[in-house]
Formats: C-alpha cells, sequence, structure tokens
C-alpha cells in the first residue's frame, strides 16, 4: 500500500511540474546592434510538452529550424545550426520566461570571426502581440 501511495503522489508531481512549464510558444523579438546597425531577431516558437520546437530569424539568409529544444519550469534550452564558410556551427540557446510571461531572457554564445574569440550575448526578447 506504501509503495502504491508513494508512486502515485510521485505521478501527481510530475504532472504538477509539466502543468506548470511555462508557455513560451508564440512569437518573441529582440534588436541587437551589428555592424550595419541594430537588426531584429524573430524567433518562433511552439510547446508540447517539454519539448521545444520553431524557427530562429536573425536576417542572416531566413528563418533557421531550432533542433533539441527542450522546455523545464520557465527555463527553456535550444541549439541552432548554421553553415558558414563550409563548416556547420551549432549555437546553444537558454533562456528563462519572466513569471509574467511577457519577457525571455536569452543567453548565447556568438561565435568568433576572423580567429576572434567567442562572444558571450544575453538578450532580452519581448512576446509579440502580431
Amino acid at each position: 500500500m506504501t509503495k502504491k501511495l508513494l508512486f502515485v503522489i510521485a505521478i501527481l508531481c510530475v504532472l504538477t511540474f509539466a502543468v506548470m512549464a511555462a508557455d513560451v510558444s508564440g512569437k518573441w523579438t529582440w534588436e541587437q546592434q551589428g555592424r550595419n546597425g541594430a537588426t531584429t531577431t524573430t524567433l518562433n516558437l511552439k510547446v508540447d510538452g517539454s519539448k521545444l520546437t520553431g524557427t530562429l530569424d536573425g536576417g542572416r539568409g531566413g528563418p533557421v529550424e531550432i533542433s533539441d529544444g527542450h522546455v523545464d519550469g520557465n527555463s527553456i534550452s535550444f541549439n541552432v545550426k548554421r553553415s558558414m564558410g563550409g563548416n556547420d556551427v551549432v549555437t546553444p540557446y537558454k533562456g528563462i520566461v519572466n513569471d509574467s510571461g511577457d519577457t525571455l531572457k536569452i543567453d548565447f554564445t556568438r561565435p568568433g570571426r576572423g580567429g576572434a574569440e567567442p562572444t558571450p550575448v544575453t538578450v532580452t526578447a519581448k512576446r509579440a502581440t502580431t
């Protein structure tokens, strides 16, 4: 009896955490300064349980599919693979949704170019209303 009760409690805890997962589905945008001025990046996300899918469009050849996307509570993570100079470069992204669900703080590391060191970047994306 005790084992069954503990099993039921464990299942309820797992379901509670799944329900508490942040809903990051939708369109998110942020601006970054670049060599040619400000660029708007658009992140379109879809959540299915703990799985995260979508695209990232930073104006570098159109939208790129995200991979290995996960949602855990108010935290998200995913990878973006781009081809640069004949090489595939995978950039991991990690983010945290604020309590009101309208901003998403995202950390990633921009690859270095021409022998430069990679640059850590933190951006704050806002949920788009359109």
